[in-house]
Order: C-alpha cells, then sequence, then structure tokens
C-alpha cells in the first residue's frame, strides 16, 4: 500500500483538481489528501441542506485550496469550474433514498441533470479531464447472489438509485462519443469522520454514533440479522485517488467497499462497546414502512483490487473507534 500511495502521489503532485460535493465527508476526505499529495485543489459545494457541507472539514487546508459555492445544476458556473481541470470528482448528489421516493424530480434534477451538466461543459470545454461518479450499491437492487459483483443486474427500486444508474450509463455515453476518460464507483455502506451527524439519511453508523454518545438507544427494525459491508472513508478516497490516475480504469465500474459483510445487529452492538454509552433496542418492522431491503449485501472488490493494488486497510472495530474520537474531540462542529 505504501508504494501505491507514493506512486499516487508522484502521478497527482501539480494536477488541477475539482471536487463537486467538496465540503461533505468523501469530497473533503479525499481533498486532504490530494493536498499534502501536491495537488491544486478546488472545492465546489452548492451547501444545500440537510445535505452534508461543512465548512470545517477544511479549515485547516482553507489556505492551500480554493472554494466556489456553487451548484452543480448551474450551467453558467460549471462550464468555468471545469476548465483546465485534470481530474474531477464529481460527487455532488441529494443524499437520501428516502427523500427521493418522496420527492422524485428533486433528486433527478440534482443526481442525473445535474451531472449531465457537468458532462456537456466537459464536452463543450474540457474533453481532457478524467472524471470520477460516485454511485451506489442500491443500483443493484434486490441481490441475486452474495458477495455483489460488477455484472450483476442494475434493477434500482428507489428514485434515488433509478438516477444514479441513469447518470452512470451517460458517464459512458460521453466517454465512447465525446472521449471523455470516466471512471464510476458504486459503493457500499461509507462511514468514518467528515459526515453530518444532523439526520440519519446519509451514513448509519455515524447517526447510530451520535445516538450513543447521547446516551439515546440504537433503535433497529427486526432482528438485526441483514448483512451490509460498510466502507471506511480513508479507504474510500484512497481508492478513488487511486483510480483517477490509473489509466486502465478508464470506462470501467467498480463495486467499492470492505468487501466484508457485517450483521447489522454487530455493527450496532460494536458502536454501544466502543462508545461504552447508549443501548441497542430491536422493534417490529413499522406497517407503513416503505420497505426497499436489497437482501444481504457484501461487495466483490476483486475488480477494483486487481486494477490498483488497492486493499481496504480499515477493519470496522478500528474505524469505528477513530469515527468516535474525531466526533468526541469536534462535537460542537457537527450538532
Amino acid at each position: 500500500m505504501e508504494a501505491l500511495l507514493e506512486s499516487i502521489s508522484n502521478k497527482i503532485r501539480g494536477k488541477e483538481v475539482l471536487i463537486t460535493g467538496g465540503l461533505g465527508m468523501i469530497g473533503s476526505t479525499i481533498a486532504r489528501k490530494l493536498a499534502k499529495y501536491g495537488a491544486r485543489v478546488t472545492l465546489m459545494d452548492a451547501c444545500i441542506e440537510p445535505y452534508g457541507a461543512n465548512f470545517f472539514n477544511t479549515d485547516d487546508i482553507r489556505d492551500i485550496i480554493k472554494l466556489n459555492i456553487s451548484d452543480i445544476r448551474d450551467k453558467e458556473s460549471i462550464k468555468i469550474l471545469v476548465r483546465n481541470k485534470d481530474v474531477i470528482f464529481n460527487l455532488a448528489a441529494q443524499v437520501s433514498h428516502n427523500d427521493s421516493i418522496e420527492n422524485p424530480l428533486l433528486d433527478a434534477d440534482i443526481n442525473y441533470i445535474g451531472h449531465l451538466n457537468v458532462l456537456e461543459a466537459l464536452r463543450n470545454y474540457n474533453t481532457k479531464a478524467v472524471i470520477l461518479h460516485s454511485g451506489s450499491r442500491l443500483q443493484f437492487g434486490r441481490n441475486e447472489s452474495v458477495p455483489v459483483g460488477e455484472n450483476h443486474p442494475l434493477k434500482p427500486r428507489t428514485p434515488y438509485a433509478l438516477n444514479k444508474t441513469a447518470a452512470e450509463n451517460s458517464y459512458f455515453f460521453y466517454q465512447e462519443m465525446y472521449g471523455i476518460n470516466c471512471v464510476v464507483f458504486r459503493i457500499a455502506n461509507p462511514y468514518g469522520p467528515r459526515s453530518q451527524m444532523k439526520h440519519s439519511k446519509y451514513s448509519m453508523i455515524n447517526w447510530f454514533l451520535r445516538q450513543v454518545m447521547e446516551n439515546h438507544s440504537i433503535t433497529i427494525f427486526g432482528d438485526g440479522s441483514q448483512i451490509r459491508d460498510y466502507i471506511y472513508v480513508d479507504d474510500l478516497a484512497d481508492a478513488f485517488i487511486a483510480a483517477s490516475v490509473n489509466e486502465q480504469c478508464y470506462g470501467h465500474a467498480f463495486n467499492v467497499g470492505s468487501g466484508r459483510g457485517t450483521r447489522f445487529s454487530e455493527m450496532a452492538e460494536t458502536i454501544v462497546k466502543v462508545a461504552k454509552s447508549g443501548n441497542v433496542e430491536y422493534v417490529p418492522w413499522p406497517e407503513d414502512y416503505v420497505n426497499v431491503e436489497t437482501g444481504d449485501y457484501i461487495t466483490d472488490i476483486s475488480k477494483i483490487c486487481s486494477f490498483i493494488d488497492w486493499q481496504p486497510m480499515t477493519d470496522l472495530k478500528t474505524g469505528i473507534e477513530q469515527t468516535f474520537e474525531y466526533y468526541r474531540k469536534y462535537k460542537s462542529h457537527y450538532w
């Protein structure tokens, strides 16, 4: 891994990089790593409530990055920001699959049309850039096999997953038709420092941590036997950066996760043990719950590991411990 990071540093140093959604958990983590590697980083974020933008996430690197408060739906802004960029991490998104059910038009406007705006700006002003898309494991719908590989059918069950899939197809279309190199990630459940902590719509682990840090119960529907794959944000950021500078990755979709499955109950109990507060409460599924359950999910990460010699380095307990310590220290900036 050290050899990989040294290679990344050499390739990314001096590059002009744009990160949309740059003040969120994933974007700010990528930004911090890129700044250390010597890249020239511009962050773009619309700072729309209730999403994840937080100025504190990049507070200690504010003097070595640029920040533009703008929206990927703003065509005039985008066409300026993409010019002369070598790499674009297009992470701006509506983040809640439940909200997408309630307001599918807003979800489509951000998660599909907004991404088309970026691609069109690249087509017209900068076809040489590499662009990376942040997709979701929810694009697969009901899992037909576990672990889930890239060839698993895409059968979205929410507007959020549907629009992520439509955007993904657009990236590949623009690469084939206009030569704009792209990399597409379908990400498992991300968690870690610098995530918003105001609601449960983004990172379940982070939300559960807040509950126990306030000595509340973690409420789980059912018996908690469902299996999920959780990816620590630093590992995810390393994968994004490594893929951005590896030409073999261009034009490919990658499933990205830890490659390990954990029962929901085990995840919740680990959070309680780490925080030494709170408890886990199991309750029946609500009768009016909109069930978009996909079944057990574990990521087959063999493809991305073979392409970039990457491995997730952070096990779940260690990641929860590091996340807990971060919020214990910086709680006042997040809720």
